[in-house]
């Protein structure tokens, strides 16, 4: 066995109806002013001023910054940062998808009374010093696990998505409440389904820091995702898969925070700096792609996960007809989910694919965990067959 670290949240709760919990676990942490940070969407559902209104009977301040957009914008996480301290906030709060979740970390750090750093300061791994403020992780969507993992992903101005990587942005709380994505609409369930996927299976394959314990957390996450995600898109009313898809994306995100991500995120973010695509949705679209691309060296990994989503429908084979028809299963539930199948499905313009090759390659973070390697000529002919 190979020699590994693995790092989480301090504390996970996985039960519908846990939001009811959070007025208590603030104040055992004795915070007098919370800043919960969201998006303008999820601010204005009912369970929102539900909140609000038990923190008032709490007699906790709440203060709710839902200024949080796609992307995670450098200028959002400096705005969402200037109100806590100028509320002069005890404790955080990210409530929402992974957008608000990386905004929460980040805003967590900066807005520390003893921060002496900028955003600027923290990109790249560890570069993030000193303390931060208590910080609970509440996703409403089920699919980036970012509630569980020490990497924020940011929008710069020119952009580019850039990652910051630390220890210090595991949350002391992660929270799952199935009762939070009853709301969810169908495509943004699949979306968030299939971006969670793609997680357990770059982890489960990556070439470096691949361990016993991302293994393991990476099938029950594959496998709780590709048993629910069908039930969740198309009866989004029923609790115990919501509970389910919840718990496999945040499983997912424990995997994927130990054993990096690799080059089907590298060549998804181009898509949402230049095209504003949802990242779940550019995940699903060329995760088939780059498993056909990554297949020629990783078919024995893709087929220990084969049976996970094919069950007894797996027909007899041997590694490449295994990992075909795992590769053909993905794509499949993705299109039973109604999610777009092509580049061009989403808005993407032929004429942008070289540029978009051209910033895959910036992401060495990922690409160096891919299980094969890849050049920028090979990322454009994947995105020429995925257009």
């Amino acid at each position: 066995m190979q020699p590994f670290s693995f790092a989480t949240a301090a504390h996970l709760i996985c039960e519908p109806g846990a939001v009811q919990r959070l007025v208590p676990l603030c104040r055992a942490w004795g915070a007098r002013s919370v800043v919960l940070v969201t998006d303008a969407g999820v601010a204005r559902l009912d369970f929102v001023e539900e909140v609000r209104a038990a923190f008032a009977a709490g007699d906790i301040a709440l203060h709710l910054f839902d200024g949080v957009t796609a992307g995670a914008p450098e200028s959002v996480v400096n705005a969402a940062a200037h109100f806590a301290k100028n509320v002069q906030a005890g404790l955080i709060i990210g409530f929402g998808g992974g957008s608000s979740l990386d905004v929460a970390k980040l805003v967590a750090l900066l807005a520390h009374p003893q921060c002496r750093q900028s955003l600027d300061d923290l990109y790249g791994l560890d570069k993030a010093m000193g303390q931060r403020l208590p910080l609970i992780q509440v996703p409403t969507t089920a699919g980036s696990g970012s509630e569980v993992t020490p990497i924020a992903v940011v929008t710069t101005a020119h952009a580019t998505r850039i990652a910051v990587v630390s220890a210090r942005l595991l949350p002391d709380l992660a929270l799952l409440d199935a009762d939070l994505t009853l709301q969810l609409p169908a495509p943004v369930t699949a979306a968030c389904g299939m971006l969670a996927m793609g997680h357990a299976v770059e982890a489960y394959t990556g070439a470096r820091r691949k361990n016993p314990l991302s293994d393991m957390l990476a099938r029950e996450a594959l496998r709780l995702l590709g048993a629910n995600l069908d039930e969740a898109v198309h009866n989004g009313s029923n609790r115990e898969a919501r509970q389910a898809m919840l718990l496999g994306a945040c499983l997912a995100g424990q995997a994927y925070a130990n054993a990096p991500l690799a080059a089907v995120h590298a060549l998804a973010y181009p898509l949402g700096g230049h095209c504003q695509v949802p990242h779940g949705v550019s995940t699903a679209v060329l995760l088939p792609h780059v498993l056909g691309f990554n297949a020629a060296v990783a078919a024995p990994l893709y087929e220990e996960l084969a049976p996970l989503l094919l069950g007894e429908r797996l027909r007899a084979g041997d590694a490449t007809d295994h990992t075909e028809q795992f590769i053909i299963e993905l794509a499949d539930l993705s299109e039973r989910s109604g999610l777009p199948g092509r580049l061009r499905d989403i808005g993407v313009d032929h004429a942008l694919l070289p540029r978009l090759a051209t910033d895959a390659m910036l992401h060495e973070r990922l690409l160096a965990n891919n299980p094969r390697e890849m050049t920028q000529a090979h990322a454009l002919a994947i995105y020429q067959v995925a257009y």
